[in-house]
């Protein structure tokens, strides 16, 4: 770790930058600024990547005329919108040093909090989330937040989950945990889990939108959740195992009751409201355990396809070796 003579700061050798980009034309001037005013107080070199991930704005416009002007942008066009994990992921894999920090294009992630991400990962940690002090969303967004989160947690194994943001900071190292991933559902918390368990947070600023409105509804989050816990996890699949076995227990419970009355008090159960409602009870349990194990084989499918997490059509922008250490 090298020591900034301007302002006394430890800086580390090198860090890269990932944001995934989606109609954000207005706010990277912003945020490229202002990384531009943050990254040379923090590392010797750095880069900042750009994925655009299928903007229907002038982003990918703004993207190549910052690329074309700074050494330390680079830009990534994907073919079409793939989703916000995949981006990432296609830049993690990018990534060209020995740190990579993640953030979101909206300007909610105030890049001068990266610091304090960075002074907690040398605490001997692998991952660092940057947790809010307060949250900025509205209330179906919050609780489709918490669903996620706990989706996570099922799927990562580790406490931390239910702190995770997409404002991170990991050595680049881990990627090679999840290097042979292919698959169009990616959640990027989950294949570093694959990698580490030495997870931690730290509470950051979060600051309102600077343009526009987010992307992501309620319904987007709950299928990203759901994704989540049937794409890397067998939960599901346990829980419907116990249900069936409780169903089980119950049946065999209510034949007991059944046989008991009739042999010790002659007393017949009235028949058909009561079978229709041990039926209804199974028939319901039948068609749920179904479900799951139809969501765990249309997932086997769609692995068979072999369809592509992204799809790469232009980059711009590249550090030469002369470059790698050059500042603004």
């Amino acid at each position: 770790m090298a020591r900034d003579e301007t302002n006394g700061a430890d800086r580390i050798g090198g860090v890269s930058v990932v944001v995934p980009v989606f109609n954000s034309e207005e706010s990277l001037p912003q945020l490229v600024e202002r990384l531009a005013a943050v990254l040379p107080g923090v590392a010797e070199r750095f880069e900042l990547i750009l994925v655009n991930d299928g903007s229907r704005d002038a982003s990918w416009r703004v993207i190549c005329d910052h690329a074309s002007r700074l050494p330390w942008v680079r830009g990534i066009n994907l073919m079409r919108n793939y989703g916000q994990h995949n981006a990432v992921l296609c830049g993690v894999r990018a990534a060209q040093h020995d740190i990579t920090i993640t953030m979101d294009d909206d300007l909610q992630h105030p890049p001068e909090e990266i610091p304090i991400l960075l002074a907690k990962l040398s605490e001997e940690f692998d991952v660092v989330y940057g947790r809010p002090r307060k949250e900025q969303h509205g209330l179906l967004r919050d609780l489709s937040s918490i669903l996620t989160k706990i989706a996570l947690r099922v799927a990562m194994g580790v406490e931390v989950a239910q702190s995770v943001s997409a404002f991170r900071a990991f050595r680049t190292g881990l990627r090679r945990a999840f290097e042979g991933y292919r698959h169009p559902q990616v959640s990027l918390d989950v294949l570093l889990s694959w990698a580490t368990t030495r997870f931690t947070e730290v509470r950051v600023g979060h600051d309102c939108r600077a343009t526009g409105k987010s992307q992501y509804t309620f319904r987007m989050l709950a299928t990203h959740a759901f994704n989540m816990i049937t794409g890397y996890s067998t939960a599901p699949l346990q829980f419907a195992s116990l249900l069936g076995f409780l169903m089980a227990v119950f049946g065999f419970l209510v034949l007991v009751w059944v046989v008991g009355r009739a042999l010790f008090q002659g007393i017949l159960v009235p028949g058909f409201a009561f079978l229709a409602s041990i039926i209804a009870i199974f028939s319901g349990a039948q068609l749920f355990t179904l479900g799951i194990i139809g969501e765990y084989l249309t997932r086997l499918h769609q692995r068979a396809l072999e369809r592509p997490t992204y799809v790469v059509v232009e980059e711009v922008g590249a550090l030469s070796e002369e470059q790698e250490g050059s500042h603004l």
